[in-house]
């Protein structure tokens, strides 16, 4: 158990926990918008009541779910470490430091995204899982005896449009996180070189950008079809 501590103590070991956890945080992403996909299927929302029901009963997603917040909970706390140990290792600026002049807003503030990320993603827990799971006045599906996640997806972002809001500003910031948290993660790992780390930058930024418009696209085009 030794190594363990170390790896937990380690300013190298801490950064290769967040790299891992941080692609694995990203796996979960891909999964998740394209499930989240099927609300655009033109079918009253019975594929993705289907899916929404599998995700909810089979005992694998269980344990899934199980390592997920695992997951979330190993990558929020090294990052405050990460946090903590820099501040303790300068805790006064330097004089002449110009930060701004050598890298972005958000590479400086991962902290600050990461936090409404983790705000967002507490409130969306709540007015999807934690409904879905224990409310009992939702409705069923039609033709079904499982509850009716696609109602409740457009109930919510209809009546609480602050919810809507604050769910494209924090799919906005998981951009920027994206795309600062994926290059960051490929060099902690070692794969950096001129001749590859364009491309994985590339990739990188494409993914911060269709990511999180994918799952954006789902309350504009909420109140879209209201519109029309």
């Amino acid at each position: 158990m030794n190594w363990i501590t170390k790896t937990l103590t380690s300013a190298l070991g801490q950064k290769l926990i967040m790299s891992i956890t941080g692609f694995f945080l990203i796996s979960f992403l891909m999964v998740h918008l394209t499930g989240n996909l099927m609300l655009f299927k033109n079918d009253g929302g019975a594929m993705f009541n289907a899916y929404a029901h599998f995700m909810s009963t089979a005992g694998i997603i269980r344990l899934a779910e199980i390592i997920l917040v695992l997951g979330f909970v190993l990558h929020i706390y090294i990052a405050w470490r990460l946090t903590q140990q820099n501040r303790q290792a300068r805790p006064q600026d330097y004089v002449y430091s110009r930060p701004d002049a050598n890298s972005s807003w958000f590479s400086r503030n991962m902290g600050i995204a990461g936090g409404i990320v983790l705000i967002f993603l507490v409130i969306h827990l709540y007015n999807f899982w934690f409904q879905y799971k224990f409310q009992a006045d939702i409705p069923f599906a039609p033709g079904t005896d499982y509850k009716d996640m696609y109602w409740l997806v457009h109930t919510v972002f209809i009546q609480e449009w602050w919810f809507s809001i604050l769910y494209i500003v924090a799919m906005i910031f998981l951009g920027f996180h994206l795309a600062h948290g994926f290059e960051s993660a490929f060099h902690t790992l070692g794969l950096h070189h001129k001749k590859y780390t364009p491309l994985i930058k590339m990739i990188g930024l494409l993914f911060a950008i269709i990511v999180p418009a994918g799952f954006a696209a789902m309350p504009i085009s909420i109140y879209i079809k209201l519109l029309l």
